[in-house]
């Protein structure tokens, strides 16, 4: 199978990486609550580069704003947030990985109940959302987007129980799936972490304020205390008499997404009390470890190669150079491809930095690969740069199957490692050597010493093809469901 130019984008958010999720961020009873939940949102833009959306509420009125883009888009002039007046506000950086780009999908959504409005934003995925959508549908309920969230407000709308917090209990207890979810009440902020724990989801305080956010990484850019990670299958509500945690579901064993450590979650952040960039540190020497070749030097694919390369260099005492330069200042639009300019693609956003390559042996640091198709634009370049060898070793087990807890990633036959043999990888991608850091050796990295087999204690089906949940929804109508929720 030969790797067409064709297959390169020239958006450099439409690459050969798995897509980032969501990011949610919540706060209650702050004065600049607004400004706070931008900011934090800002912090987690790595997350979802769609779209970003905050809802504010002032004691009598919710007011809402939202748009395609870039927070930095939405939210920076004083006109915009002059309009989200109130104490407390939720927010949320948005990629479709269900439901299209549109304006009636971009969260938080918004309805009014009986008991008064709710909002509400959702990092994850329901792999029941089709089944629940058409019971819901059958029974009289109006959908306005093709979000799966939407189902979570139906379901919270028909439920018979009486608080707010009890009906999305009532409302989760009925879903399956990845979630981590921050909603907004007239009178309190609810957080709640899927029973499995494969989303993230951290508390955090300000001045007596608490604050939800997917990584620590928003807790620090508004100088907030973190103070935990939320629990699996916890709730929280946050309301003016303090705090309040709940357990409602069955206690099962944890499956935090494993990919968080490797590419998903900001560097600086800490996530499951473990930092990040300290497990791709170690991610890099356990590779060393496992499948070192003489080299000159380390050079990392920017940026979520470099912490991994670090650990790869110092392990294997070698130089770590930076031989790619990322160019950090590439638009979210540029000129439509022509057969004569498609190929640049990779070059906007990369460039050799030939005096670190000529006439060495390079060993590249990539953080994953899914259908090659960069990887091999940037192995072309390196070795027009003057490497003699080019040998690629990648943080992460070959990416073989398909998420469906809330990462966009492609069909199986789609990716790379699930249609061809090691060797057959290295030939398409054109390097001297390929290999991929192991299973158990991610779970050392991750601190954890021995995968259990039977039970993994993260949540590695793109790895492994281990599902720790069902998809009734594919098992059902996949190609509808495939259809509907992204269209």
């Amino acid at each position: 199978m030969a790797l067409s130019e064709t297959d390169i984008s020239t958006n450099p958010f439409d690459d050969d990486k798995l897509q980032e999720e969501c990011g949610v961020f919540g706060v209650f009873a702050d004065a600049d609550s607004a400004a706070h939940a931008a900011l934090g949102l800002h912090a987690l833009q790595h997350r979802g580069q769609e779209a970003a959306g905050i809802v504010t509420y002032d004691g009598a009125q919710f007011h809402s704003v939202k748009g395609p883009g870039h927070v930095s888009e939405n939210f920076t002039s004083e006109t915009v947030m002059s309009q989200l007046t109130g104490a407390s506000a939720i927010g949320h950086v948005r990629y479709s990985t269900s439901g299209g780009t549109v304006m009636r999908n971009i969260q938080p959504l918004f309805a009014e109940f009986a008991f008064g409005g709710l909002a509400i934003a959702h990092n994850g995925n329901l792999t029941n959302a089709m089944t629940l959508r058409d019971k819901l549908v059958h029974r009289g309920c109006l959908f306005q987007s093709t979000s799966d969230t939407e189902v979570i407000i139906h379901l919270i709308a028909i439920s018979i129980c009486s608080s707010v917090e009890d009906r999305m209990i009532d409302a989760l207890r009925q879903v399956q799936g990845a979630y981590s979810i921050v909603a907004l009440t007239n009178d309190a902020l609810i957080g709640v972490r899927d029973p499995m724990g494969i989303r993230p989801l951290v508390l955090g305080q300000l001045d007596g304020a608490y604050l939800f956010a997917s990584e620590t990484c928003a807790l620090d850019i508004i100088g907030a205390e973190y103070i935990r990670d939320v629990e699996p299958g916890e709730l929280i509500v946050v309301d003016q008499s303090g705090m309040r945690s709940i357990h409602p579901f069955p206690r099962t064993p944890s499956h935090f997404c494993v990919f968080e450590y490797i590419y998903f979650a900001r560097p600086d952040s800490f996530v499951e009390g473990r930092s990040v960039y300290d497990v791709r540190k170690a991610i890099g020497s356990e590779l060393s470890r496992e499948s070192h070749v003489e080299a000159d030097v380390v050079v990392p694919v920017p940026d979520s190669g470099v912490p991994s390369a670090l650990g790869y260099a110092a392990e294997a005492g070698l130089p770590f150079e930076f031989g790619i330069i990322r160019n950090h200042y590439v638009g979210r639009t540029f000129i439509q491809p022509t057969d004569k300019t498609r190929h640049l693609g990779v070059k906007r956003k990369h460039n050799p930095n030939r005096g670190q390559l000529e006439g060495k042996r390079v060993i590249l640091v990539d953080d994953s690969i899914v259908r090659g198709t960069t990887s091999t634009k940037i192995v072309e370049m390196v070795r027009q740069a003057g490497a003699t060898e080019v040998h690629m070793r990648i943080a992460s087990p070959p990416t073989s199957w398909p998420c469906f807890y809330g990462i966009d990633t492609p069909e199986r036959d789609k990716l790379l490692a699930a249609n061809h043999s090691l060797e057959e990888m290295a030939k398409l991608l054109g390097v001297d050597s390929l290999a991929f850091i192991s299973l158990e050796g991610l779970y050392r990295a991750a601190g954890v010493a021995v995968r259990n087999t039977e039970l993994p204690q993260f949540c590695d089906a793109c790895f492994s093809g281990f599902y720790p949940l069902q998809n009734e929804d594919r098992r059902r109508d996949p190609i509808r469901r495939m259809t509907l929720l992204n269209d």
